[in-house]
């Protein structure tokens, strides 16, 4: 089968600075405290996935999950090992990533679809199909920067869904959104999914990977510790160990379109 995703041996370290101003700088010099310290936010991690899988990344708040969504869609570099894509990348992994906040959300559609790589001619085809799913209103035609996140996560997605893709990455879009609109996201994924897209997505709620994922992988501070079938996955996080549990993943379940 073709690769879609290879991710081999990848490392990415980032810097903590304790201290923003020369002043303070200097004072944590003369005691002796550390002015910077370093950590892997992922350690030497490696996987491959092939067309047309449904990935569920899951983790712990800090695991790593976001910055490897974001070394696959190219915006950060590792440090050290490579990833691999095959074909166009759209998706959603941060919201409002790729707006202009003076812009209005007319415009930013443009030039969010330009980011993801489409062109002026399939813009145009989409243009109607994405103020429509994104059902912002009149705040379509004023400025991004006085959107809400749930706004601007709807926007971005409508961008994101009706890009022609062959992966798409989402990073917790629905967690913003409105109950409506997380049932239409859902049902636009499984759409993706059925479409033969290689689907990548970031969550907590075990019941929506459930439904979205043929396999999960899990990251622990930055390391792979499980790559395998869905249920086994959510099982390995401890997602399920006590009946609040399972009573919170009816509950997202319900709230992200079990009906779907």
């Amino acid at each position: 089968m073709t690769k879609s995703i290879v991710v081999d041996h990848v490392s990415k370290r980032f810097t903590m600075r304790y201290h923003r101003t020369i002043k303070q700088m200097s004072i944590a010099k003369i005691r002796g405290q550390d002015l910077t310290d370093t950590f892997l936010a992922l350690d030497d991690v490696s996987f491959e996935v092939e067309q047309g899988e449904s990935i569920g990344l899951m983790g712990l708040n800090g695991s790593g999950k976001s910055t490897l969504l974001k070394l696959i869609n190219g915006v950060m570099r590792p440090d050290s090992g490579q990833v691999l894509t095959r074909g166009r990348i759209a998706g959603l992994i941060a919201t409002g990533t790729g707006f202009h906040p003076q812009l209005t959300g007319r415009e930013n559609i443009v030039l969010n679809a330009a980011i993801l790589g489409m062109t002026d001619k399939e813009t145009k085809a989409r243009f109607d199909e994405i103020i429509d799913f994104a059902d912002i209103g009149k705040f379509i035609d004023t400025p991004v920067g006085h959107y809400s996140s749930g706004m601007s996560s709807r926007l971005g997605f409508a961008v994101a869904v009706n890009t022609n893709s062959d992966i798409f990455l989402v990073d917790e879009v629905l967690a913003v959104g409105d109950k409506p609109f997380k049932k239409k996201c859902m049902a636009k994924m499984q759409e993706i999914r059925a479409s033969g897209r290689t689907l990548f997505y970031v969550s907590h709620a075990a019941g929506s990977v459930r439904k979205m994922c043929d396999r999960v992988i899990v990251l622990e501070k930055g390391r792979k510790v499980f790559d395998g079938e869905t249920d086994a996955g959510i099982k390995f996080l401890h997602y399920e160990d006590t009946e609040d549990d399972v009573n919170s993943e009816q509950e997202e379940d319900e709230e992200l379109g079990s009906d779907v």
